[in-house]
């Protein structure tokens, strides 16, 4: 009785699935913030992979007249059958300059160019295989050394936060002792709601979601900004070998949560929101500017019927 009364699309999240999980996956992470905080080597630790083993070094002198530059590291990561085509987006420059005016400029223009290019191909003959470079996460890594946002951090976040899913990171966690994380947290979460910056708000739990996940999901919230460390160093510590820092008076561990929030990081980036964030990315930030384009090519459409109108009645 009950084969007669099955007919069988219960098994459509399973066709969906192995669909998803033969084509793959995209995911476009952009990094900003100074030089010298930390960026390239946590991008290896959360991804344990060398994305910058080709890097060259620039001297002090060569990073103040670098101007803003964008570069962009592809890797395929495979995990459990798994295929992750990651693409991280680098600012080196940024923020290095004796003048900084308008130095987000350049990142603004190659979110906008992304978006540009899939805008084409969506509206192209041929949409199939297109490719998705529209960056879904910008990880803003903030100093550790001021008090709270600097004016360029605040003017960055303010240029960016209608395009790009912001995501605030405190960097170098291990340069402050707790009481002084908490404080800087505290002082940032203040300034970013003052100066009205929209950072990637996380989506409330479903109401069927069980409890440990929905405290998992308060801890990551009240982790904004992340205080991160970042290693590509094994060491031993109380006779384990982890991925930390070794100091005179003892040794940081990058995945030990009492240290520093890597591993909530960790989390929301690939194993709980990276989905959302791509999600957010397509149905905000994408159609706010796909609805952009559209008005202004139905203005240049009217305004050119209205010129071909008036020259015919004259």
């Amino acid at each position: 009785m009950d084969d007669k009364e099955y007919v069988g699309f219960a098994t459509l999240p399973n066709q969906v699935h192995r669909k998803s999980v033969k084509k793959g996956f995209d995911f476009t992470l952009m990094v900003a913030g100074e030089s010298g905080l930390g960026k390239s080597t946590l991008v290896n630790s959360l991804f344990l992979t060398d994305l910058y083993r080709d890097r060259k070094l620039l001297s002090a002198e060569e990073r103040i007249m670098q101007t803003v530059e964008i570069t962009k590291h592809a890797v395929d990561i495979e995990e459990k059958g798994v295929r992750l085509r990651l693409t991280i987006v680098d600012t080196p420059g940024f923020g290095d300059a004796v003048n900084n005016t308008e130095c987000w400029r350049p990142v603004a223009e190659y979110i906008d160019q992304q978006f540009e290019q899939y805008f084409r191909d969506e509206s192209g003959l041929n949409r199939k295989n297109i490719q998705d470079n529209r960056v879904h996460c910008c990880l803003y890594f903030i100093s550790p050394y001021g008090h709270g946002l600097r004016p360029l951090d605040v003017e960055f976040m303010k240029a960016l936060h209608q395009r790009v899913n912001i995501v605030p990171i405190l960097a170098k966690a291990d340069t402050l002792t707790p009481p002084e994380v908490d404080r800087k947290k505290r002082k940032i979460r203040e300034e970013i709601e003052h100066f009205g910056i929209k950072i990637y708000q996380f989506p409330d739990c479903d109401s069927d979601e069980d409890e440990d996940f929905k405290l998992q999901d308060q801890a990551l919230k009240e982790s904004i900004p992340f205080a991160v460390i970042g290693s590509n160093t094994v060491v031993e510590a109380r006779g384990r070998r982890v991925r930390g820092r070794l100091y005179p008076w003892g040794i940081v561990e990058v995945e030990n949560p009492g240290h520093c929030d890597f591993v909530k990081l960790r989390t929301m980036l690939v194993r709980t929101h990276m989905q959302d964030l791509k999600d957010v990315t397509r149905e905000t930030h994408y159609e706010n500017y796909r609805a952009q384009c559209i008005q202004s090519m139905t203005r240049l459409v009217v305004k050119e019927r209205n010129r071909k109108d008036r020259s015919r009645n004259r």
